[in-house]
């Protein structure tokens, strides 16, 4: 693996600190132009309908769903 160089020197960059707290990641980011907050989560969606008629809803559309799908799935668990 490369490591990370610096810009002005173009020597290996190393690890100083580690932070995982969530406190002092927010304090760091406000002063960079970071946002403080991740972004919201999205709900999760199907896959697209590739087949659409043009006589449906947009696949587009949220609110249409997802259509059933064509199989059934076994899922038993076999041990």
């Amino acid at each position: 693996m490369l490591p990370l160089r610096c810009p002005s020197g173009g020597e290996p960059l190393r690890i100083i600190a580690l932070i995982t707290e969530a406190v002092p990641i927010q304090r760091l980011r406000v002063p960079l132009g970071e946002p403080s907050e991740p972004p919201p989560l999205a709900p999760a969606r199907g896959p697209p309908c590739w087949e659409a008629d043009s006589d449906q809803t947009s696949p587009d559309d949220p609110a249409a769903g997802e259509p059933a799908p064509e199989y059934e799935f076994d899922q038993t668990v076999s041990g």
